[in-house]
């Protein structure tokens, strides 16, 4: 079904050109794909078909027809999954560092999901064919547990305790600083970044909100070993909030000073999820053990 909408222009995008306009719209849209619908005839402005360098004027209405997806078949992979529990409608994996979860562009491959096809044919489709099972996500450079739904059933059930917040989600992180308090709570609202798309940020405007807390596990000389747990879980929750604070995580590329550890990505491992079952109603808790680079960063900490 396509989808159509229209974005009055105001004195705040006056002379910007019309593809970076649009691409701060949605965050799925990049400029170059704005500009191919423009192309495409599916933009336009005033009525009018435009060009993708287009500067905007004060009262233009810029109609956008968005097309129907193509559909795209995600192809199943063997891989060695590590999986920590597994019946008929969930399944408890733990991801590896460097893995995405489920494709998109520029990753059609050697995503969690395409491992997850090979190894089950049951998913839900409640996320339809790009997310099957995909109940919430961690950061490709994040480590750690996820649960995956295996029918719609379930994952209605686990959306649900998402949003009731009673799912158990602890994090271990390795952030810059020292932090002086033994706990703390970050209770500050998240939105994406106007100044650049990719990045989330703590700000009142078009966010929603979002609750870190956290606990001091141990202190160095310049960083602190923290665990976190999530109340909510909006895109780079840990990171945006560590940062806010004055606590960057070790390692992040986006949010962290460029000096660091030496860590690919960001210090964070989602080590303990904890859900009740769909099915049997009984509260299910799983812990993955920090992976070894984690660990020998924190091992490097403890002799400097």
């Amino acid at each position: 079904m396509t989808e159509t909408m229209t974005i009055h222009i105001d004195e705040s995008q006056k002379n910007d050109r019309i593809d970076k306009v649009l691409s701060t719209q949605n965050e799925e849209w990049s400029r170059s794909q704005v500009q191919q619908w423009i192309k495409d005839g599916q933009i336009l402005v005033n009525g009018e078909k435009t060009k993708p360098n287009y500067k905007c004027s004060v009262g233009d209405d810029i109609t956008v027809t968005i097309p129907e997806p193509e559909a795209l078949d995600v192809v199943p992979e063997e891989m060695d999954l590590d999986i920590y529990y597994e019946d008929a409608d969930v399944i408890v994996v733990n991801k590896p560092r460097g893995m995405v979860v489920h494709p998109a562009v520029g990753h059609a491959s050697g995503t969690l999901v395409n491992g997850l096809m090979a190894h089950c044919k049951d998913l839900s489709g409640i996320n339809g064919v790009l997310r099957p099972g995909i109940v919430h996500r961690i950061d490709k450079d994040t480590s750690g547990l996820l649960m995956v739904a295996k029918n719609d059933f379930a994952h209605e059930k686990l959306v649900n305790q998402l949003v009731a917040k009673t799912v158990t989600r602890k994090y271990q992180a390795i952030v810059h600083g020292v932090i002086a308090h033994d706990v703390g709570t970050v209770d500050a609202p998240i939105g994406r970044d106007k100044k650049d798309r990719q990045a989330m940020t703590v700000t009142n405007e078009n966010s929603r909100n979002a609750v870190t807390h956290f606990r001091v596990i141990e202190r160095f000389k310049d960083f602190s070993h923290i665990e976190c747990q999530l109340e909510t879980g909006r895109t780079h929750q840990i990171r945006v909030h560590m940062k806010y604070i004055g606590f960057p995580l070790a390692g992040d590329p986006k949010y962290g000073p460029k000096k660091s550890l030496d860590i690919e990505g960001q210090a964070l491992h989602a080590g303990i999820l904890g859900f009740i079952h769909p099915r049997t109603e009984e509260y299910m808790e799983f812990e993955a053990p920090n992976p070894p680079e984690f660990e020998r960063v924190l091992k490097h900490l403890k002799n400097h």
